[in-house]
C-alpha cells in the first residue's frame, strides 16, 4: 500500500464550522506552543481519529478491494483495457488522477467504472466524457 505524501498539491482543502469554545480550545493550544496553527491541530486530530479505526478500516479496503494513496491512471493501462475489450473498475481511497496524456475518448472506451473516496483530478474534458460512471 502507498500512501499519498503530504505536498501541498497532493491536498484537498474542505471547510468545516467549529463552535467558538472548541475553537478557542484549538487557538489556545496554539498560543501555548502545541500546535503550529488551526489546520495543523485539524489535521493532526483527523490523523489520530483514523488511526483508532485503523482495523477497520484496513478490514473495509481489502473487502472492498480499494487501492490505497495516489492511483495515477495512465494511458498504457487505459490502451491495454480497450485492447483487451476489458474495461476497468477502478476503486480508490485516496487521490485518482489521470496522466497527462490520456485523451477523453480513451478514457470513456476502457473505464467502466471509477468510484473515489477522496479527489479525483481529471480535466473538464475527461470528466465529461465518464461522467455517467462516476460513482
Amino acid at each position: 500500500m502507498s500512501e499519498i505524501s503530504r505536498k501541498t498539491d497532493d491536498t484537498e482543502k474542505i471547510t468545516i464550522n467549529v463552535g467558538y469554545v472548541d475553537l478557542g480550545r484549538i487557538d489556545l493550544l496554539v498560543s501555548e506552543g502545541f500546535y503550529s496553527n488551526r489546520s495543523d491541530f485539524i489535521r493532526t486530530a483527523i490523523r489520530n481519529h483514523l488511526n483508532s479505526h485503523r482495523d477497520v478500516l484496513d478490514r473495509s479496503l481489502e473487502r472492498r478491494t480499494l487501492d490505497l494513496g495516489l492511483r495515477e491512471i495512465s494511458r498504457a493501462e487505459l490502451e491495454a483495457a480497450r485492447d483487451r475489450g476489458t474495461p476497468l473498475h477502478i476503486r480508490v481511497v485516496g487521490l485518482a488522477r489521470f496522466s497527462p496524456d490520456v485523451t477523453p475518448d480513451l478514457a470513456a472506451a476502457a473505464i467502466g467504472t471509477i468510484t473515489v473516496l477522496g479527489a479525483l483530478q481529471a480535466p473538464p474534458a475527461i470528466r465529461s466524457a465518464i461522467a455517467d460512471r462516476i460513482r
